[in-house]
């Protein structure tokens, strides 16, 4: 399914590749695009997922990985949508400067359950460092999931379910 075409609101089930990222790997990131520097993954049409796994368990692909605080990551957020972004995913509302941008580069933000890592990583079927391994649990990531639970929060025409939904 397009972008463009998701509804704030709409539950979703996403198998395919996501990246993890939190607050010290998107520094970097936009530190990166700001020196004209070429980014260590490509982030053309890519989801970012705002989480830190916890350590994994023996017997089990990730440990707890469960969706960090979204607003952390407002400030670095109109780069890399700009640089190609698509989506991202995390918990709570977005600013309206980052709404603005969902807008203008036709993304979409997702949330998931809050509070819900153990359940989560059993949607993650593969894990491997991307970038930045120095970060330790905040490197980048690139997961493979498969029916990753997600609710559309707000679609790239700027409906927002934080809005709507009372």
């Amino acid at each position: 399914m397009l972008i463009k075409n998701l509804k704030a609101g709409q539950i979703l089930s996403l198998s395919g590749t996501i990246y993890t990222a939190r607050d010290q790997a998107h520094k970097r990131l936009v530190e990166a695009l700001k020196n004209n520097k070429k980014l260590p993954i490509d982030l053309k049409g890519q989801m970012v997922y705002y989480c830190g796994p916890a350590q994994t368990p023996k017997g089990r692909v990730i440990g707890s990985c469960g969706p960090t605080t979204s607003s952390r990551m407002d400030e670095f957020t109109a780069p890399l949508l700009k640089a190609g972004l698509k989506g991202m995913i995390g918990k709570g509302n977005r600013s309206a400067e980052v709404i603005a941008a969902i807008k203008k580069h036709k993304a979409a933000y997702f949330t998931t359950f809050a509070g819900c890592g153990a359940l989560l990583s059993r949607f993650v079927v593969k894990k491997e460092i991307a970038a930045y391994k120095d970060l330790g649990p905040e490197a980048i990531y690139r997961l493979q999931v498969r029916n990753f639970p997600l609710v559309v929060a707000i679609d790239s025409k700027g409906r927002n379910i934080f809005k709507t939904v009372k």
